[in-house]
């Protein structure tokens, strides 16, 4: 049959179960696994992917992002910008008795939107804004210019390589990072899978208990001529995957049993517990997202990026750094929780799962 099943595999415990379901369900010369190298994973889920490879008699596709085209783009952009333009902080405007001013048009009409309120479409007037403060240039100035210059070059690692491009690491009011080193190398996969006569079905580990945003997933839709996506965990739960991989005899990322709730990469979203573990047994991770924050930093026009937060409006760019940096927040993550005197005594657990792995 020309159909191909591709089952996206990250190395957490979801892939992992959808690629045994894929392997019970659907003949293997229909399987193909691919897993898309984001270049920030700790390297055990590198050596995982090898384990589970050999255990399961599966060949996992390595797929990785290639930016140094924009990262070229971005080079020739910072060298000739010659913009005038000012960019202006607001505020909103009241009149004398504490209301909104609404904004108007050229003609005088008031400027309306469309907003929700308890799910019910309403109209409502758009508040005036003044500018605060003399404004800054949005052009790159010769010193940014020289920085950036001097770091703007491909360095093969697709993660870094997004971030020197983008000027900024990834936050989570605006995840790129999802999308330019996951979905799109899946999706671009699927396509030329079409393009040479096959019907794609695209297995994916979602459970619509992991965030807000996955509540209403489907377990099955078609996304595209050819192309549909499943999804056969969500009514599952974590426990549940963990459960039936073990069931299966099949190994689980070792991350696990090391206190880590999620795999995959070292996340711009880590709770403390997670940032805490990866700096005690992984500490040359966080040696190397220190570089990577400098090389960023270097590569952004205001000067500065820190990997987990990355928006602050202090126009003191030493001080948000100081603040903020990776080990600042390794500092805050073992510090609030009692977590700094745990392990000063190195006194951490062989395995520290929440998912009963450790009997």
């Amino acid at each position: 049959m020309n159909i191909r099943h591709v089952v996206s595999v990250s190395g957490g415990k979801d892939s992992t179960a959808t690629l045994l379901l894929a392997l019970d369900k659907v003949p293997r010369n229909q399987i193909m696994a691919i897993f898309c190298d984001t270049g920030n994973e700790i390297p055990v889920t590198h050596a995982y992917l090898d384990i589970l490879e050999q255990h399961l008699g599966v060949t996992i596709h390595r797929l990785t992002a290639d930016f140094s085209t924009e990262i070229m783009a971005k080079r020739s952009f910072v060298a000739r910008d010659r913009r005038n333009r000012r960019e202006y902080r607001t505020a909103p405007v009241f009149d004398a008795h504490g209301q909104p001013v609404p904004k108007r048009d050229g003609r005088g009409r008031i400027i309306m939107r469309t907003v929700k309120r308890d799910g019910v479409a309403v109209q409502e007037p758009v508040q005036k804004t003044r500018k605060v403060g003399g404004g800054r240039p949005v052009r790159w100035t010769n010193k940014a210019k020289r920085r950036a210059l001097a770091v703007l070059h491909p360095t093969g690692n697709p993660f870094l390589d997004l971030c020197l491009w983008k000027g900024r690491f990834p936050s989570r009011k605006a995840q790129f990072c999802t999308e330019e080193l996951k979905r799109n190398l899946a999706v671009e996969f699927q396509l030329k899978l079409i393009d040479q006569g096959f019907s794609v079905v695209s297995w994916q580990g979602i459970r619509r208990d992991e965030s807000p945003n996955r509540r209403n997933a489907k377990k099955m839709e078609r996304v595209g001529p050819k192309l549909w996506a499943f999804r056969p965990l969500v009514d599952w739960t974590a426990q549940q995957t963990v459960d039936f991989v073990r069931a299966k005899g099949c190994p689980l990322n070792p991350l696990y049993n090391q206190g880590q709730s999620r795999v995959g990469c070292v996340c711009i979203n880590s709770n403390k517990m997670g940032l805490a573990q990866v700096a005690f047994r992984y500490p040359e991770e966080i040696t190397r997202l220190s570089e990577w924050e400098n090389m960023v930093g270097q590569a952004s026009k205001r000067g500065v990026s820190t990997f987990m937060c990355d928006s602050d409006d202090r126009v003191d760019r030493r001080a948000i750094f100081a603040d903020l940096n990776i080990h600042a927040r390794v500092r805050w993550a073992k510090g609030d929780n009692g977590t700094m005197e745990l392990f000063d005594q190195l006194d951490v657990p062989v395995c520290a799962s929440s998912y009963g792995l450790c009997e």
